[in-house]
C-alpha cells in the first residue's frame, strides 16, 4: 500500500491500520498543530452507495454526539477519486487489542476498563443507538494527565433503534456478537451490546480468551481469574445469556450491576474506582457522580477519600484536610477540591502497573481541557527518569512559550522541593512545576500545579506540604 503524502490539508505520517471497509492514517493537522487519525473508505467499496452512506453516517453520528467517551470527529472530506474520509481525534494509547496482546491487564485495571467501556456504550444507548460490534479492537485509549481515557470507536455498524429491525445484513464479530445478530429476522437492540460487554468482560477477566465459536460466555474453558469478586461471574453470565430477555436491558444497567458486584469488598491500597456517570439522555446538564465503589483487587487505580452524592444531587466539595490516594501516594486536598485518577499515563513501574498519580481540582475531570480551572497533577515516579533527581526531571518539563522564574528550593512538610514557576502568554497564566525525592522510598514526587488566580503567595507550598509517598 502506497502512503499518500497528503489527504486534504493534512500531512500523512504513517499507516495506523486497515479494515474491511476503511484504512486509517496518522496525519498532522497544521490548523490544530496536532496529530489526527484520518479514516478513508476502502477503494473497493467506494462505488457502493449503501456502504458509503454508512461510512458518512458514522462520522455524522460521532460529530452529533461529541462526547468524551467516544472518538471525536473534527471534519469530513472527499479525496479526488470521490472516496469520503473522516478526520478523527487520534487515540495515542492504541487499542485494547494491542494491550491484551502483551498479556492480561491486572484485575483492578481490567475492571476499571470494563466499567469505562460500559459508560461509553451507555452514551450511545441514551441516544437510542446500538453499536453492535463491541470488540477489543474498537476500544481505544487516549492519554490524559489523570490516566488513560477509554474511548468507544468504530460505529460503522451502529444503527438507530428506529430502523434496527430493518437490517438484513449479518453484522458483528464472531465471539463477541449476540446470537440474534445471526438471525436476519431478529430485532437487534441494546441487549445485543450488553452481550458484547459481557464477552469483553470475559476477555478482560477470564483466565483464557473465550472460545470464538461458543454461543455464550458460560464455558468451562474461560473461568474468571483469581482476585475477581465472585459476584462478577454472575453479572457476566447474565450479560451473555442466549435469550435477549434474560440479559440486562442496556449498558447502564450492566454497569450498575457490575458496580454492585464489587461493592462491599474492603478497600485498601489496591482499590479500583468506578468512573463518573455521564449526561442523561437528551443532553442537558451532566449528572452528579454516584458514589464510587471500591474493591481490593489491584494497585493500579486510586482510592478516593472524597465520596460523591447520589445521582441528582450536587457534588459536595471536599472539606479542608480531606486526602486523595493512589497506591502509596497521598495528597491533602485544598478545601473544595476533589481527587481522581487511575495512574500515570504511559509510565509503568517495575511491576508493570501504571505508576500512581492523581488529578486534584474543584473539577478534576475537566481540569486538563479547561485552562480556567485551578488544579494539579501529582505523580510518583520510580523509574530511571525519576531517579535522575528533581532538577533533571524538571528540565524535561519546560514550557517553551512561557517565561521561567529562577528555580527555588523549598522545604514544606520537611520535604526538599525544587520549584519552577512559569508565566505564560496564553492558556493558563501561571504554571508551577515542582519535584522532590520521595519520602521513605526510592523515587521522585512530581507536581504540576495551576493555582487559583486569587491564591496567596503561600498556596503552592501549602499544596506541596500535603504530598507524600508513604
Amino acid at each position: 500500500m502506497i502512503t499518500p503524502a497528503r489527504i486534504g490539508a493534512y500531512r500523512v505520517e504513517r499507516l495506523l491500520g486497515t479494515g474491511s471497509f476503511a484504512t486509517v492514517w496518522l496525519a498532522y493537522d497544521p490548523a490544530l498543530a496536532d496529530r489526527v487519525a484520518i479514516k478513508v473508505l476502502a477503494e473497493n467499496w467506494s462505488h457502493d452507495l449503501r456502504v458509503r452512506e454508512r461510512f458518512l453516517d458514522e462520522a455524522r453520528l460521532l460529530r452529533r454526539l461529541d462526547h468524551h467517551r467516544l472518538v471525536r470527529v473534527h471534519a469530513v472530506g472527499e479525496l479526488p477519486d470521490g472516496r469520503p474520509y473522516a478526520v478523527l481525534a487520534w487515540a495515542d494509547g492504541g487499542s485494547l487489542r494491542d494491550r491484551l496482546a502483551h498479556g492480561p491487564l491486572p484485575v483492578g485495571r481490567a475492571l476499571t476498563v470494563l466499567d469505562e467501556i460500559a459508560a461509553g456504550v451507555a452514551v450511545l444507548h441514551r441516544h437510542r443507538v446500538v453499536h453492535r460490534d463491541l470488540t477489543p479492537s474498537n476500544v481505544l485509549f487516549h492519554s490524559a494527565p489523570g490516566g488513560d481515557r477509554v474511548l468507544v470507536a468504530d460505529l460503522g455498524l451502529a444503527k438507530a433503534l428506529a430502523s434496527a429491525s430493518g437490517l438484513t445484513a449479518r453484522a458483528g464479530t464472531p465471539g463477541y456478537m449476540a446470537p440474534e445478530q445471526d438471525d436476519p429476522l431478529a430485532v437487534v437492540d441494546t441487549r445485543a451490546d450488553v452481550f458484547g460487554l459481557g464477552r469483553l468482560g470475559l476477555r478482560l477477566l477470564g483466565r483464557e480468551r473465550p472460545p470464538a465459536g461458543s454461543a455464550d460466555g458460560r464455558t468451562a474453558g474461560s473461568p474468571l481469574r483469581a482476585g475477581v469478586p465472585a459476584a462478577v461471574d454472575m453479572v457476566l453470565r447474565t450479560a451473555t445469556a442466549l435469550r435477549p430477555a434474560d440479559r440486562y436491558p442496556d449498558a447502564d444497567a450492566f454497569r450498575q450491576a457490575l458496580r454492585r458486584a464489587v461493592e462491599g469488598v474492603p478497600a485498601g491500597d489496591d482499590a479500583w474506582r468506578a468512573v463518573e456517570d455521564d449526561a442523561p439522555a437528551g443532553g442537558g446538564a451532566r449528572r452528579a457522580p454516584r458514589p464510587r465503589l471500591l474493591s481490593a483487587v489491584a494497585a493500579v487505580a486510586v482510592t478516593l477519600a472524597v465520596a460523591a452524592t447520589s445521582a441528582g444531587d450536587a457534588v459536595r466539595p471536599a472539606p479542608a484536610g480531606a486526602v486523595g490516594r493512589s497506591g502509596p501516594l497521598t495528597v491533602v486536598l485544598p478545601a473544595g477540591w476533589r481527587a481522581e485518577g487511575t495512574g500515570w499515563a504511559g509510565r509503568y513501574g517495575d511491576d508493570g502497573d501504571l505508576e500512581p498519580a492523581l488529578v486534584i481540582s474543584p473539577d478534576p475531570g475537566n481540569w486538563a481541557a479547561d485552562p480556567t480551572l485551578p488544579g494539579a497533577f501529582v505523580g510518583l515516579s520510580t523509574g530511571a527518569e525519576g531517579r535522575a533527581g528533581p532538577a533533571a526531571f524538571l528540565t524535561g518539563r519546560a514550557h517553551a512559550d512561557c517565561a521561567a522564574a529562577a528555580p527555588r528550593r523549598s522545604r514544606p512538610g520537611g520535604v526538599d522541593w525544587t520549584v519552577v514557576t512559569y508565566a505564560c502568554p496564553t492558556g493558563r497564566p501561571v504554571i508551577v512545576e515542582a519535584a522532590a525525592p520521595a519520602t521513605g522510598r526510592a523515587g521522585l514526587l512530581y507536581v504540576q500545579l495551576v493555582p487559583p488566580p486569587d491564591a496567596g503567595a503561600d498556596f503552592v507550598d501549602r499544596v506541596l506540604a500535603g504530598v507524600r509517598a508513604g
